[in-house]
């Protein structure tokens, strides 16, 4: 008997230790596939980071990322740009624009998102149905009249047209968002806190919003790269230099010469990258649970 218990030990044993071996080579083969997949995605980042150390001749002649030696002669030139403004005025502009279009932004919509999921009204369905059909219209159609209405309000070279209409609610994609959210949490607290004579007003602002947070902070970041990175509204409707944003003084800094010092312009690329950057690492836990999930947890 003693024989055959040490021997079902040993091969208990060997099996654990194959398992073992089985879940480490595993884990190895996984990890070399994330890592080597994460290097191909980052490497144009990286590329981007050592070329603005370089010269023209050694970007376009050179793949590798590692410059021959660091310069930040580039990063100098490409702040200063090739105008009476320095890029920070042009970050002050972007700043300008972005932080009141996050604030209007996230009241209306939380505010239209609360009354489609938690209030019954004629015409609901329909509204929201439209609401969403609004996300599948291109919006190089809107152009024109759009314009042709802030023409008329007196209204362009301002960054009124970039920053009133988010007031309104018109940013679909959020409301579709905050509702999805709202619709999995639970209306216990809700239903308790009106027991305890709270109105709509205090539900919203007491037990809505903070179980929003996760999503108003994805409503924030995907808002702050958007408007970060809109090229064309600033393009059709400011038309002094002054005003300008970032994403327009980059394109201004290509076309200003006939020679284009590409590691200038890399440079400050790499530096309009980095709010972006800072933004989305500051509330990447919130943004990530806001973006996927349908409830809250707990």
């Amino acid at each position: 008997m003693s024989t055959i218990t040490r021997t079902d030990v040993q091969v208990a044993g060997d099996e654990a230790l194959r398992t073992q071996r089985r879940e480490l080579l595993s884990t190895l083969v996984r990890y070399t596939l994330l890592i080597t997949v994460g290097v191909l995605m980052l490497y144009p980042l990286i590329w981007l980071v050592g070329a603005s150390f370089k010269s023209n001749a050694e970007i376009f002649s050179e793949i590798g990322f590692w410059p021959d030696r660091l310069d930040f002669s580039a990063y100098v030139k490409g702040w200063k740009t090739s105008t009476e403004f320095t890029f920070a005025t042009y970050f002050l502009n972007s700043f300008a624009i972005i932080v009141p279009r996050i604030i209007v932004t996230v009241i209306s919509c939380v505010m239209v998102a609360y009354a489609f999921a938690r209030f019954e009204f004629w015409g609901r369905k329909v509204l929201f149905g439209i609401m969403i059909a609004t996300m599948m219209l291109p919006q190089i159609i809107l152009r024109v009249p759009q314009y042709l209405m802030y023409k008329e309000f007196g209204w362009l070279d301002t960054y009124l047209p970039l920053i009133v209409p988010s007031a309104f609610a018109t940013d679909a994609f959020f409301i579709f968002l905050l509702v999805q959210f709202l619709r999995a949490v639970p209306r216990d607290m809700e239903e308790a806190a009106q027991i305890d004579g709270c109105n709509s007003a205090q539900l919203l602002w007491y037990i809505i919003v903070p179980l929003l947070k996760p999503a108003i902070i994805s409503v924030v970041v995907f808002q702050f790269i958007w408007t970060m990175n809109d090229f064309m509204g600033p393009l059709i409707y400011l038309s002094t230099v002054e005003h300008y944003p970032v994403s327009l003084a980059l394109k201004m800094s290509i076309g200003a010469t006939e020679e284009v010092e590409w590691a200038s312009v890399i440079a400050i690329s790499v530096v309009a990258l980095l709010p972006s950057v800072i933004v989305f690492f500051m509330a990447q836990r919130h943004f990530i649970e806001g973006a996927t999930s349908s409830g809250i947890k707990g």
